[in-house]
């Protein structure tokens, strides 16, 4: 069944004004109510399209990979330009992040904290974003290392959160350089001598 525009309309409204909500508030502290009167929607429509609130933070983590996927591909894009390797364009990407003036850590992150429970499907998509973001970074560390590179991916992957975790507790943006630094150094100890 085909969703008309005004539905489609609804439901995007409904999916952004949740997220920026529960990015910026936390999903727990954020009720139905405020998202209702936030995105200007009537209460039926949002249970048309979301029948619980465990069905919306599902939608909004799904479009939340989807922006971030899209941030990091754009700015990684405008990275290349100047930046040859691929590590280098990503922790270069990773910073304009931390430093964009909404950055409230990861999404991610956030939500497992706060969902807690490993069955909620929240949760579980949350750790499939981990695994999927973690392939990113073993890719990139395959391009700047070879095939050798993506055995220290996982090292990478853990300086990467780290940084991340840093940046908003510490509000240190610098936490990524330290992370960068550490892990060209890691995938330049996988090249060939």
């Amino acid at each position: 069944m085909k969703r008309s525009g005004a539905e489609s309309d609804v439901r995007r409204r409904i999916v952004e004004t949740a997220d920026r909500l529960f990015y910026e508030a936390g999903i727990r502290a954020v009720g139905i109510d405020r998202i209702i009167a936030e995105a200007g929607v009537a209460k039926m429509s949002l249970y048309k399209h979301f029948p619980s609130k465990d069905d919306l933070i599902l939608a909004v983590l799904e479009h939340r990979e989807q922006t971030v996927l899209s941030f990091f591909e754009e700015r990684m894009s405008q990275h290349r330009r100047r930046i040859k390797d691929p590590l280098r364009v990503f922790f270069a990407a990773l910073r304009d992040w931390v430093e964009t003036p909404s950055f409230r850590g990861c999404a991610f992150i956030n939500a497992s904290v706060e969902l807690a429970d490993p069955e909620h499907p929240g949760f579980a998509f949350a750790r499939g974003h981990k695994e999927r973001f973690g392939r990113l970074l073993r890719d990139l560390a395959r391009q700047a290392a070879g095939r050798r590179g993506a055995a220290v991916a996982p090292a990478i992957h853990l300086l990467v959160e780290g940084a991340i975790v840093t940046a908003v507790m510490q509000g240190r943006p610098d936490a990524v350089e330290v992370a960068r630094d550490a892990a060209l150094k890691l995938a330049k100890s996988t090249r060939p001598a």
